[in-house]
């Protein structure tokens, strides 16, 4: 792999100004991101600030129900709520150490931008966070959170008012104001530096999560599972375990309503190769309404690694439909106690398939975040009369 390619996926496709600071911001990540002293830094706030190291559970009440054992990576548990911080501590320590003054991102269900507006709070760094206005709507919580900590939120209106046209938005706003101005990137697309940026900082899931399985049974899962939108979280997961080739490694895509359905959020599914924001990857035709019950999935297209991954066989992507998830989120409530987030009940509702085939013995599942912010989008599904 050279330098920003995933195979014939990723590179650095943007307008002529945003060569020289994105080339900037690559070698900054290349010298100081992974110097020692950094690591080292960066470390202290994932133990210290956000959480970790976090544990890996044994779901036992699950594992009886469908006769294999199910483990989940309890990044619900990290400050905030979900996997985002790993991202944003590292990239926020980043830009302080190269002198900006400034952070920008965009959200989808929110949880990247209080991810966002929490870093911006402890290194005192102003904050602004694009959001499209159906997924503020739907997350009135995660904007109030992002408020709160001192962010400035724009609800963002034009085209489909979702993430999409939120990235569209904050990527304007880094041209106008890219001297003093870092975009943290929530995901691992965009171009290159992100999506390796992005991945590294949240590879410290699966380097805990493989120590802790291994510490645990004495071997490695049969099968490892995370949620797929732009695709951070399940990265953060398959990195550790891409050379070993006896893990099965599963990405669960929005469905949305359905595989034969025009609405739904599974490009590596049912997408095409295209040019978006900034990288060649895998794209969801323009005659599909982006759509998934969980806002974070709702993005047209999806890191260029997960592309290279389609593509070489590594990782089996598959489409999981809203009621599927729905259905997931309300049995892990049901069974263990633990409300997943909504993207994580996607990853859940694939773990559950899987040990339904009977294929698998022990099935490792990124809990990529928790269900507090979907309380409301789940009390409108469910009915408990």
């Amino acid at each position: 792999m050279t330098r920003g390619r995933f195979g014939r996926y990723g590179g650095r496709h943007v307008p002529e100004p945003l060569e020289e600071p994105l080339s900037q911001l690559a070698d900054a990540y290349d010298e100081i991101g992974t110097s020692e002293a950094f690591q080292a830094a960066f470390r202290d706030h994932l133990r210290e600030y956000a959480g970790r190291p976090t544990p890996l559970y044994h779901a036992r009440n699950l594992s009886d129900r469908y006769d294999a054992e199910f483990y989940f990576k309890r990044e619900d548990l990290l400050h905030g709520g979900a996997h985002k911080i790993n991202n944003c501590l590292g990239q926020a320590l980043l830009a302080t150490r190269a002198g900006k003054e400034r952070l920008i991102a965009e959200t989808g269900a929110g949880q990247h931008g209080t991810a966002t507006a929490m870093v911006g709070a402890l290194f005192g760094l102003e904050t602004e966070i694009y959001q499209g206005k159906k997924d503020a709507e739907r997350q009135q919580m995660n904007v109030f959170r992002m408020r709160l900590m001192g962010a400035e939120v724009n609800e963002v209106t034009r085209g489909g008012a979702g993430l999409a046209d939120a990235v569209d938005a904050a990527l304007e706003d880094l041209v106008a104001n890219v001297e003093n101005t870092h975009y943290l990137v929530g995901s691992v697309v965009g171009p290159d530096p992100f999506p390796r940026m992005v991945r590294d900082f949240q590879s410290v899931i699966g380097e805990e999560a493989r120590e802790q399985f291994r510490d645990r049974t004495g071997e490695l899962p049969d099968a490892a599972v995370a949620c797929v939108g732009g695709g951070s979280n399940a990265m953060g997961l398959f990195d550790a375990f891409r050379d070993d080739d006896a893990v099965d490694l599963y990405g669960a895509e929005g469905g949305g309503e359905g595989p034969d359905s025009t609405r739904h959020a599974a490009p590596l599914s049912a997408g095409t190769d295209d040019v978006i924001h900034g990288m060649e990857t895998r794209v969801i035709a323009d005659d599909v309404e982006v759509h998934s019950v969980s806002a974070g999935l709702d993005y047209p297209g999806v890191g260029p690694e997960h592309a290279m991954f389609r593509e070489e066989g590594r990782v089996s992507y598959e489409a999981v439909t809203d009621e599927a998830a729905l259905a997931a989120f309300r049995e892990l409530s049901e069974t263990e106690g633990i409300i997943p987030a909504l993207e994580s009940s996607h990853a859940v509702a694939k773990a559950i398939q899987l040990a339904e085939d009977g294929d698998h013995e022990t099935i490792l599942v990124n809990l990529s975040g928790r269900g507090d912010k979907d309380m409301e989008t789940a009390a409108e599904k469910f009915d408990f009369d």
